[in-house]
Formats: structure tokens, C-alpha cells, sequence
């Protein structure tokens, strides 16, 4: 895998906080940026919807009844009752 490089301007404080964190922890300031992508982008993806994780997907696949959600009872007691009969 390449290693890409990404420029960001940051505030003073910011960059100066980061100058001082990469010296008291021992780590590059490309690691600890990584490390806090990686956190940032777990807490995010955690507060993502269901419903916007699979659009893409919806009505992709689809049974060809129009009906089908408010038709789906019948359908389950049909085969049911095939099934039991």
C-alpha cells in the first residue's frame, strides 16, 4: 500500500499542540494525526444511520409484487398453512 501525502493548514495553536504532543509522547506528527483520524472516523461511522447505510441497496432487489408490504401477512400464512396442511 502508498503512503500519500496530504497537506492541511492548521492554526498555531493547533500545530504548536501538536508539535508538543509528538515530543512528550515520542511519536511523528503523521502518526498522531493518523491515530486521530482513525478515532474520529470510528466515533462517526458509530453515528451513521441504518437507513443511509443501505439506500444504495434499496429497491435494488426487488420480488416484482408492488404489494408486498402490505400483502406479506397473506403470503406468510399461505405458506404456512402449505406447509402444515
Amino acid at each position: 500500500m502508498y503512503n500519500l501525502v496530504t497537506t492541511a493548514r492548521l492554526p498555531v495553536d493547533t500545530r504548536n499542540k501538536l508539535l508538543a504532543l509528538s515530543r512528550i509522547k515520542g511519536k511523528t506528527k503523521s502518526d498522531i494525526i493518523k491515530e486521530s483520524l482513525d478515532m474520529y472516523y470510528e466515533r462517526e461511522e458509530n453515528e451513521i444511520s441504518s437507513y443511509f447505510l443501505g439506500e444504495p441497496f434499496f429497491g435494488r432487489y426487488g420480488s416484482g409484487e408492488k404489494d408486498r408490504a402490505t400483502t406479506y401477512k397473506s403470503h406468510i400464512k399461505q405458506k404456512l398453512s402449505v406447509r402444515l396442511g
